[in-house]
């Protein structure tokens, strides 16, 4: 319930806000209390406009043809944002000049949100507005033209998740056909896209270079507070990768090449079940799905149930894949009402039901933290959000026979599951790799850009892909991959949170009890500890070393091979 914003307060023009932000710059402390008073309210309306703005990209990315939701989020991007920035730099320098910073700051939750705070205001500059706004409405372009990406077959107008179910089917001259048809459509936006990344890395170069960085992978790391770790890490996380994953990828992928009776496998083969077996179909409808998921996160826990019938009963949540939809999944959190929102793409395929936990892993997060004093306290660093969502997609495994009615199916879909997360990895090594060489190298060529990707693709590939005929499919694959285009650097998360939800699972594995104990514990903290120490209380050590990933990996091998 709102406390120091007006209840009719809808951000509907600038002037509304602008009278907020005046009342916090020019209001006087004559103590702490006053100061933590000040606080809140800054709180309550970073609350309140984030919402506003959240609401107005998910109506977007549910509907991308209607323009008027476009115009919604455009007047936010092009008229509140620019013109907020002055205003939150002017509200961070008069926080930090309070009298009670370093007293509150023993206080570790206050310590890390000042710590933020400190680093936007070293990342602050006048100049980067502008930039900063035409980067927020090019970025959405990217929605906008894979939004459109649809293909004909078999009579059906089918999105490019709808599409991708054809890929598990057993009939190759099915696989191949439409793997085709898909890989002819992304070819007519290939040029478009590359284009718009061209001017995406040349704007966020030019932010790094007026905030006073060597370039944009400096000003990211800085600006992500990536406080925990460093950019040796990362790139030691791509060594790791290529020699511990790579070779077990490799081994899965000649054992398929086995199977289908071919010496390598085509870019349709990858997802097919070698046995001849049709691909898994746990449901029909979005409506099911979330039925059945509901179910399983009650199995687990009473608690994760409600999060989503919460959901459910407040609409909020849009499952089902459509044309005109913007492509993926995600979960916005709404900091105001406290309830998140799931956005995904579902066709009836077993990695829907994975994103549906997923998401839900997130949501339940929203939830457990979601009593926190402070905005700021809720706005979590990518490696604990993942870490709840991916830890989710392991916990509930044993719990999804409530989609499949015998055990063959189930522990198709659970091998299937055990693997993706070995897979997965060298994806996201190759992904961060890409983006390092692309924002240290901010004047390459699109040319040159390709010619990396392709060589990284040897450093993370098995070898075991024959793309011959198919090159500019090979060339362009990296398009797929909307964290490159609208949240640059945000990826690697997902590789040292996959680590973390192995750990996670582990313990679960020995003592469900305890585990999920100290999850919930883990997830209530917010992003007021530190990441070690969340990933602590989680039961877990914060480490990505190859030590730790040869551990784990080992423990998805050995649980693969019984299965």
């Amino acid at each position: 319930m709102r406390k120091y914003i007006a209840a009719d307060f809808a951000c509907t023009n600038w002037n509304e806000v602008e009278a907020y932000l005046i009342e916090l710059s020019d209001r006087n402390w004559s103590s702490k209390a006053d100061f933590i008073t000040w606080l809140k309210d800054k709180s309550e309306l970073e609350a309140v406009l984030e919402e506003n703005m959240a609401w107005r990209y998910i109506r977007m990315t549910i509907d991308t043809t209607d323009a008027s939701k476009t115009e919604a989020y455009q007047f936010f991007v092009t008229e509140i944002q620019p013109n907020l920035a002055p205003y939150e730099d002017r509200l961070n320098q008069k926080m930090m000049s309070a009298p009670w910073i370093e007293e509150l700051s023993k206080d570790e939750a206050y310590s890390i949100y000042f710590r933020a705070t400190h680093t936007a205001l070293d990342l602050f500059r006048e100049e980067n507005i502008p930039l900063e706004t035409e980067i927020n409405t090019l970025s959405q372009e990217y929605g906008a033209i894979s939004g459109q990406q649809t293909i004909e077959y078999d009579g059906k107008t089918l999105t490019m998740p709808q599409a991708a179910i054809f890929l598990k089917n057993p009939d190759d001259a099915i696989r191949k056909e439409v793997f085709e048809l898909i890989a002819n459509r992304r070819k007519e936006d290939r040029a478009k896209l590359d284009e718009l990344f061209t001017k995406l890395v040349k704007l966020r170069h030019q932010v790094a270079l007026n905030a006073g960085c060597t370039d944009y992978r400096d000003y990211k790391f800085k600006a992500l507070g990536r406080f925990d770790y460093s950019i040796q890490d990362c790139l030691d996380f791509h060594t790791s990768i290529a020699d511990l994953i790579v070779p077990m990828i490799r081994t899965m992928q000649q054992e398929q090449a086995r199977l289908l009776g071919k010496d390598l496998l085509k870019p349709w083969d990858t997802e097919v079940d070698p046995t001849g077996k049709a691909p898994l179909k746990p449901f029909e409808s979005g409506k099911e799905l979330l039925a059945g998921s509901i179910d399983i996160f009650g199995k687990l826990d009473p608690y994760f149930r409600d999060c989503l019938s919460t959901m459910d009963k407040e609409g909020y949540m849009d499952l089902d894949s459509k044309q005109g939809k913007a492509p993926g999944g995600y979960n916005y959190p709404l900091y105001e009402s406290g309830i998140p929102f799931i956005f995904m793409n579902a066709a009836g395929a077993q990695r829907d039901v994975v994103t549906m936990v997923h998401e839900g892993g997130h949501a339940v997060h929203s939830f457990l933290s979601r009593e926190l004093e402070l905005t700021g306290f809720k706005s979590l660093p990518s490696e604990v959000a993942e870490l709840a969502s991916m830890s989710m997609e392991l916990m509930t495994m044993d719990h999804w026979d409530r989609f499949y009615d015998n055990q063959i199916d189930l522990k198709r879909a659970k091998k299937e599951q055990l693997e993706s997360v070995l897979k997965v990895l060298p994806w996201i090594a190759t992904i961060d790799a890409f983006q390092h060489w692309i924002y240290t190298n901010p004047d390459h060529t699109a040319e040159e850009r390709t010619a990396y990707w392709l060589e990284l693709g040897k450093r993370f590939g098995t070898g075991m892909l024959d793309y011959s005929g198919y090159e500019d499919a090979k060339e362009s694959s990296w398009h797929r991959q909307l964290h490159l285009f609208e949240v640059p650097f945000y990826y690697i998360e997902y590789g040292i949170a996959q680590l973390g939800a192995l750990g996670v699972w582990k313990n679960f594995k020995s003592n469900p009890t305890d585990a999920l104990s100290k999850y919930k514990a883990a997830l209530k903290l917010g992003y007021t500890k530190s990441i070690p120490a969340i990933y602590q209380t989680a039961g877990l050590k914060f480490d990505f070393s190859k030590a730790n990933v040869k551990e784990l990996t080992e423990l998805v091998d050995s649980e693969l091979k019984s299965l």
